[in-house]
């Protein structure tokens, strides 16, 4: 059998893989992945939030990424029964980046894989990982390629960036079921002619279509747009047909964009997505660190998916680099909490958003600008700001303020 030594094997050649893997090997680190798959490939979560950008441009994929000519991003818009809620991420809480883009994935991870092989970082596609043996911190990982081909790569440290593969977990036993409800989604990517109806192409829109159910709207470059319908099971049931039938019929319940893409032009069969969310008893164990959607994937509604596996695998790539100088990293306290603290923010709004509290807080009358700027600094992904009293009192403050709004409205209404 094939053998091959390196400092630090990643498995997953995503954006968590390809951004820990760049950081590492910036480091003088012997670093390779493993990827299951062949690139490009389409994948979802198309849409990044402002802070992924500082770990982007940690990794040097800038330029790559500019070169592609992804459609830029600049803020979020929420539609409800014709009301608007636009935040724009120039006028938010938290100083960082104000901007970021709006990606088709499989041309978006491509760029950053083929940069990071540029940087030296061999790239395996189409290699499954069958088996782990830890002896420390130091393992020996056997992968099979296409041609079922066995290696074994020795490695003093792992990243698994392997997204829903989700390697390590499943491989040792750490899966365990996300606090959030089960939800489906059905999407397609269209030929958006008439996008001009509903205004700049510069953001994402999250349309309230009914109490648990929302559609993205997320334009690119290229005229083609994104959109899917989010919503509980059962929603769908009561729409019959093919996958396409039901999309087009739903499609004509939403007036907010029922013309705007009416006998719209599939670029592909609509898909569902089911059962995303996940999560694992640990984000680390000796020899290994998990990053990205290995460690909880949520929901789509905030776009948090991308943003965590880019800060959480800037922060991984950190302490393996600490770890392999010689010194001591406390995992529990650098990485677990600060990684869980991110993914805790997102997930309370979350679930405000399917609770309704976030509705009253988007679309109430005068809203008071410095709150609703905090709280787009949470949208932009600064969701480890602990200045930010909308990141600090994430369970409590949403629902304090939603209590508070509606009290104020009940008393204007009775004079």
């Amino acid at each position: 059998m094939q053998k091959e030594k390196v400092d630090v094997l990643v498995i997953g050649a995503g954006p968590a893989g390809t951004v820990s893997a760049s950081i590492i090997a910036q480091a003088g680190y012997k670093v390779k992945i493993v990827e299951k798959q062949r690139f490009p490939r389409f994948v979802i979560g198309e849409s990044l939030l402002p802070r992924c950008m500082e770990a982007l441009t940690e990794a040097k994929f800038i330029d790559a990424i500019k070169a592609c000519g992804f459609q830029e991003k600049n803020g979020a818009k929420f539609v409800k029964n014709g009301k608007v809620c636009d935040f724009s991420f120039k006028e938010q809480f938290t100083n960082g980046w104000t901007w970021t883009w709006q990606v088709q994935r499989a041309t978006f991870d491509k760029a950053l894989a083929d940069a990071v092989e540029a940087m030296g970082v061999p790239v395996e596609y189409e290699t499954t990982v069958t088996d782990i043996r830890f002896n420390g911190s130091d393992s020996v990982t056997t992968v099979e390629d296409a041609t079922g081909q066995l290696k074994e790569i020795e490695a003093r440290f792992i990243v698994d960036g392997s997204g829903y593969g989700r390697v390590i977990p499943r491989m040792f036993n750490l899966e365990k079921h996300s606090q959030l409800q089960s939800r489906k989604a059905l999407f397609a990517h269209t030929v958006d002619k008439k996008r001009h109806l509903d205004g700049e192409p510069n953001r994402i829109t999250a349309v309230v279509h009914q109490k648990g159910v929302w559609v993205w709207i997320i334009p690119f470059s290229t005229g083609v747009t994104s959109l899917g319908f989010v919503g509980n099971p059962e929603f769908f049931d009561q729409f019959p047909g093919t996958p396409e039938e039901q999309y087009r019929a739903m499609i004509a319940t939403e007036p907010f964009f029922a013309e705007r893409f009416k006998d719209v032009e599939l670029v592909f069969e609509p898909r569902i997505l089911q059962s995303w969310s996940a999560t694992t008893d640990k984000f680390y164990g000796d020899g290994f660190v998990l990053t990205g959607n290995v460690t909880e994937f949520l929901d789509p509604i905030f776009s948090s998916g991308v943003t965590l596996a880019c800060v959480s695998a800037q922060t991984a790539a950190r302490l393996v680099i600490r770890k392999l100088q010689g010194e001591p990293v406390d995992w529990e306290k650098e990485y677990m909490e600060p990684t869980q603290h991110g993914v805790n923010v997102f997930r309370s709004y979350v679930m405000a958003w399917y609770e309704g509290t976030l509705d009253t807080i988007f679309f109430c009358e005068n809203p008071d600008q410095a709150v609703k700027e905090q709280i787009c600094s949470v949208l932009a992904g600064y969701v480890w700001d602990r200045t930010n009293p909308y990141v600090t009192g994430h369970a409590t403050e949403p629902k304090r303020l939603a209590r508070k709004i509606e009290l104020t409205e009940k008393l204007n209404a009775l004079g």
